[in-house]
């Protein structure tokens, strides 16, 4: 196996009072949801280096009490941890293995160093960088979140990993800071996998959801009431109890404020595709799954930035007004 030639790094030290210290974490990516997951890593008393190319992301960070860096690779020079949360499966790559021929993070960190990715990216990418980070002795765990922007503010996150039990056990203390919930799914990609099938899921649920309530309110009923109705009967399920896509039927959801905030359709529609997309590599029939996708790719084109249960407007084009 080949290995960096930059020594090893542990994610445990020990103080000279034999306690044992908080691993230094080099966090990368501060968006949406990274930014409150890296705030609550300060809050639990781990030193932070961070990166981002928003300028007023940083700053944000940095008042809070993180070192700010100026790439990945300063962010992660004195780390034992790194953990990013990127946008997409070709910003994970272009970050840990580069580009264009030029060289990687991976390349540049010590050998036991552990990686913790929780972007949502294609479980082949993530086996992908898993096998370049196994050549060179580092621990990599893909760990996608379920939870949204609610979630990582007030660090109830559930995280889905793959990846070995090692390296779930190194991992889990620091997960547990920002996250309730806490998953091993499997080897490396069962993170990925188990991710976009509840994000599958819960886009057919959405759509369908509003579909139902959009036929009730068509056919002279009260969406509040037919919500209640649907609540206490078999078609129960989380978007009514938590999240209705009918406006003024909940308080502090999106579908109350405009549909701003909560979790971009955008990223809906981003996540369907990684579905689709698996399922065709593995041969496997997602026909509601695709029904779902394609009425999210028609929906982004104009509500890409409003939250997912903006796909009310797909039947009920008054909710938007």
């Amino acid at each position: 196996m080949a290995t960096n030639d930059k020594g090893s790094s542990n994610t445990t030290t020990t103080d000279n009072d034999g306690t044992t210290a908080k691993p230094n974490i080099a966090f990368i990516g501060l968006g949406n949801m990274g930014g409150p997951m890296a705030e609550n890593l300060l809050k639990a008393g781990y030193t932070l280096s961070v990166y981002d190319l928003s300028a007023e992301a940083t700053a944000r960070l940095q008042q809070a009490g993180a070192n700010i860096a100026n790439s990945p690779k300063d962010a992660a020079q004195n780390a034992q941890v790194v953990i990013s949360m990127l946008p997409a499966g070709k910003h994970v790559h272009s970050v840990y293995l580069g580009e264009d021929r030029s060289k990687g993070l991976l390349a540049d960190l010590p050998k036991g160093t552990l990686v913790i990715d929780s972007s949502t990216i294609a479980a082949a990418d993530a086996r992908k960088v898993a096998e370049a980070a196994s050549k060179l002795g580092i621990d990599f765990l893909d760990a996608p979140v379920s939870g949204g922007t609610g979630g990582a503010i007030a660090g109830t996150l559930t995280f889905i990993v793959g990846g070995s039990d090692d390296a779930f056990a190194k991992a889990e203390p620091i997960l547990a800071v920002m996250g309730k919930n806490i998953f091993h799914a499997g080897e490396h990609g069962a993170g990925q996998v188990a991710k976009i099938c509840n994000n599958m899921l819960l886009g057919i649920l959405m759509a369908g959801t509003a579909e139902a309530i959009n036929l009730g309110v068509k056919n002279g009923l009260d969406p509040k009431v037919l919500s209640d109705i649907m609540l206490q009967s078999s078609g129960r399920n989380w978007t009514l109890e938590v999240y209705n896509p009918y406006p003024q039927v909940m308080e502090n959801v999106p579908s109350s404020n405009g549909y701003q905030g909560g979790f971009m359709s955008k990223l809906m529609q981003k996540d369907l595709n990684l579905a689709m997309q698996t399922a065709q590599d593995t041969n496997v029939e997602t026909p509601m799954g695709a029904k779902a996708t394609e009425l999210y790719a028609a929906h982004t084109v104009e509500n890409g930035d409003r939250d997912f249960s903006s796909i009310m407007a797909r039947y009920d084009s008054s909710v938007l007004s």
